[in-house]
């Protein structure tokens, strides 16, 4: 009966929010498109603009958050190796974003409980991370705690991210049945 009820408050929270999808509310956290690392860029390297090239990622021409947005881009392409190397080298690893993409990793490899301490970790440290909820109530609905993925929903609604890419994104993962997720 309790499964009943979790698919039922399922239905009616992704019914109510159709219009969610309409018009991003902010393009910063829409995916990222993809460019040359992704594309023409072997793992451990990112393009450089300046030199229109392939670097190594660890090279100085790159700075953390050079780094981390190879990282996304290279995680939202299926690039996970190539992803975890672009992380490897960045210097601040306690960083919620740094944290948060670890535990995306992990969750794609199949390792929930360390996929769980890392989000947990991107949330000590920062609440308001809006995208680690995401992810995480993404990993729970998976797992088929829809409670949970829905009271990450519930979160990255109160804390302003109604209409922004991690509410829509752990929608349509759960609209999906938990099959397709970032």
């Amino acid at each position: 009966m309790e499964t009943r009820g979790a698919s039922l408050a399922v239905l009616i929270v992704l019914g109510l929010n159709g219009a969610a999808f309409a018009v991003p509310s902010d393009t910063e956290d829409l995916p990222p498109k993809p460019t040359q690392t992704s594309t023409e860029c072997p793992d451990g390297k990112a393009w450089d603009k300046e030199s229109n090239r392939c670097i190594d990622i660890k090279s100085d021409l790159f700075d953390d958050n050079d780094r981390f947005l190879a990282a996304r881009e290279l995680a939202y392409a299926g690039r996970l190796t190539a992803s975890a190397q672009a992380l490897d080298a960045i210097w601040e690893q306690d960083r919620p974003r740094v944290l948060t993409y670890r535990g995306f990793l992990a969750r794609k490899a199949g390792d929930w409980p360390q996929a769980e301490k890392y989000y947990l970790a991107a949330l000590a440290a920062d609440p308001d991370s809006l995208m680690t909820r995401s992810y995480m109530g993404m990993g729970l609905f998976e797992r088929g705690d829809k409670a949970g993925a829905i009271g990450q929903l519930r979160e990255i609604r109160a804390r302003g991210g109604r209409g922004g890419w991690p509410e829509r994104a752990l929608l349509m993962a759960m609209r999906a049945g938990g099959k397709t997720s970032y």
